[in-house]
């Protein structure tokens, strides 16, 4: 539309059906407050002001929104008093423009589509437009008045409404696009003489047919667009809504998930062809999977970049780690920050890896702590053995070679190097380097103490 768009969102409300200090609006869904969601939709319209009517924990509020990197063009509002929706509106009316349009949405409203703001603004031609919703149960909820030719002349809200308007089905989501030439003298003659004493949004509908604006709507295409979050309850189940429209984008790309109810996604996942993900993964921050990459149950990645045809098996977490075409991890692996697998290595059971990098083709198979290392190509490293990189104070490297073989439980104390065709014996010490293509064992001598008798029964 050639018209600016100003776009306000209601986040004063204190929430205390949360039960909670925090803020409602700063309650997380996929680990992102809810008030976030909404902006990030909102500058996808690209508005001319974007505005926040904050109250309740303002400070929280702006704080969090700050360290989301979300505020760059936010203007505040301050709303020092819970009046109603008409009031909070009011408190943003100094910050809008004199022409075009506004868009109310509201910070516990996280699910709110883009394209369901964008069908809104194409009805839009200097009139009012109401996002509306059909439900079975509308308790609760404001309802749509329409005269005997469907147009819509008032809203009505529960507590204020009688036996027949109850009975209608189509109810007020509060999501309006309001003319801004008309919305100042609206809000300037809105009451509080209500069942509830407060200043309704929802009157200026009825001002608008009063004065002839034409008025238009647009039902929305999906129910959990428009749930408001008031409780824990609300807010879990919004939480599932968003990680079945999460699963679904992954399934239409092609993905197969053992079970979309069973995945959640807290930041941003992408995948390439013929993926599987099997039940109860998470996968926080930036995750981005290549081609073929199978990932196991139970298994947890957080800002991974994992290449083609990997195997990823059941309990494993991946954290800042970057995984190359070929490489098996798992089961039960822990992958640290600045772990980095070249091609074909292999990862095993209960190994844990930590700011190292294996390569290619190399194998720690079993029972291992690697950390702070660098490990060639066609390395094994046998069960049990532990690069010892921290003396207390401080973090000390290993550097082991190409075709290197370390024995079961060998204990390598860093600062100390294997060079390249190393054989390490089983259960050595190695404190100093290694000569290349030499057998060395560190071992203390075996002796048999004759005629010991245990005082254990």
């Amino acid at each position: 539309m050639s018209q600016a768009i100003n776009i306000v969102i209601l986040a004063a409300g204190q929430g205390k059906r949360m039960n909670s200090a925090l803020p409602k609006v700063l309650h997380p869904i996929s680990t992102k407050p809810m008030l976030q969601h909404v902006i990030e939709a909102a500058k996808l319209l690209k508005p001319s002001k974007l505005i926040v009517v904050y109250g309740h924990g303002g400070d929280q509020v702006q704080a969090a929104m700050n360290n989301a990197n979300v505020d760059d063009a936010l203007i505040w509002a301050h709303q020092d008093k819970q009046l109603g929706t008409g009031h909070a509106l009011k408190c943003a009316l100094p910050y809008l423009d004199q022409t075009g349009v506004t868009l109310v949405l509201y910070g516990d409203v996280p699910l709110i589509g883009v394209t369901t703001l964008e069908q809104m603004l194409a009805k839009y031609q200097q009139n009012l437009v109401i996002l509306t919703d059909e439900i079975d149960q509308p308790y609760g909820y404001g309802r749509i008045v329409r005269n005997q030719v469907g147009q819509i002349i008032r809203v009505v809200e529960e507590k204020d409404a009688n036996a027949s308007e109850r009975a209608i089905r189509e109810i007020n989501t509060g999501f309006y696009l309001l003319p801004n030439q008309y919305l100042a003298a609206w809000l300037e003659q809105l009451s509080n003489d209500n069942s509830q004493g407060e200043y309704y949004l929802t009157d200026v509908v009825e001002l608008a047919q009063r004065q002839d604006v034409a008025i238009d709507y647009v039902l929305a295409p999906h129910h959990y667009e428009v749930l408001g979050v008031n409780n824990k309850l609300q807010l879990e189940q919004l939480e599932r809504f968003y990680q079945i429209i999460q699963a679904n984008k992954l399934l239409e790309a092609g993905v197969t998930l053992f079970d979309k109810q069973r995945i959640d996604i807290r930041g941003s996942l992408s995948a390439g062809s013929d993926c599987s993900i099997d039940v109860n993964c998470i996968f926080e921050g930036v995750v981005k999977l290549g081609n073929n990459v199978q990932i196991g149950a139970g298994c947890h990645l957080k800002n991974v970049t994992i290449a083609n045809n990997v195997t990823i098996k059941a309990y494993s977490l991946l954290d800042d780690s970057v995984v190359a075409d070929g490489a098996q991890i798992g089961p039960f692996a822990r992958l640290r920050p600045g772990s980095n697998l070249a091609e074909n290595s292999h990862v095993g059971n209960f190994v844990e890896i930590k700011n190292s990098s294996l390569g290619v083709g190399s194998k720690v198979n079993h029972l291992t702590y690697i950390g702070d290392a660098l490990i060639g190509n066609k390395v094994n490293v046998g069960a049990g053995s532990i690069t010892c990189n921290y003396d207390g104070k401080n973090k000390f490297k290993t550097i082991i070679g190409d075709n290197v073989f370390i024995g079961s439980g060998t204990m390598m104390v860093a600062p100390v190097k294997i060079n390249d065709g190393s054989l390490i014996g089983a259960g050595s010490v190695i404190t100093h380097d290694t000569p290349e293509n030499e057998l060395t064992l560190a071992r203390a001598k075996q002796v048999t103490v004759s005629g010991y008798k245990s005082n254990k029964k």
